[in-house]
């Protein structure tokens, strides 16, 4: 199992630009699909950012297209997600993740980590405010 650790949330302006990171304990070939995904207060969870590791394909929710941008450090065995333009509806937990056999359609659209080839990092909170 591969051991996730989010850092980089705190609280921002807005139309701050922080950046997170999920610094994985291992990044094998095998790890197919990453992702950060965002919860908001009394909303679900859901997928804002997916990267493929085998060719660096990445894909956006429409909430962040444009402002935010998805990367893969593999010699420091690290994921980004570097956020620009932060606005109040960004505030909420930001959690990577990340699947082994998850296809790749399906990574760059909707997924989730399965229990058994994927898991979650612990998450880190992001609050918008003035």
């Amino acid at each position: 199992q591969v051991h996730l650790m989010e850092s980089g949330g705190g609280s921002v302006q807005p139309g701050g630009s922080p950046r997170l990171s999920c610094a994985a304990s291992e990044f094998t070939p095998s790890i197919y699909c990453m992702g950060w995904f965002r919860q908001a207060p009394g909303k679900e969870r859901e997928g804002i950012a997916s990267l493929l590791t085998t060719d660096g394909t990445t894909s956006y929710a429409d909430s962040v297209k444009g402002r935010f941008t998805i990367s893969k450090d593999a010699a420091n065995n690290t994921l980004y997600l570097q956020m620009n333009n932060l606005k109040p509806e960004d505030t909420g937990m930001y959690y990577c993740a990340y699947d082994k056999l998850v296809p790749a359609s399906q990574c760059l659209s909707t997924w989730a980590p399965s229990p058994v080839f994927g898991g979650w990092g612990e998450g880190t909170q992001v609050s918008v405010s003035s």
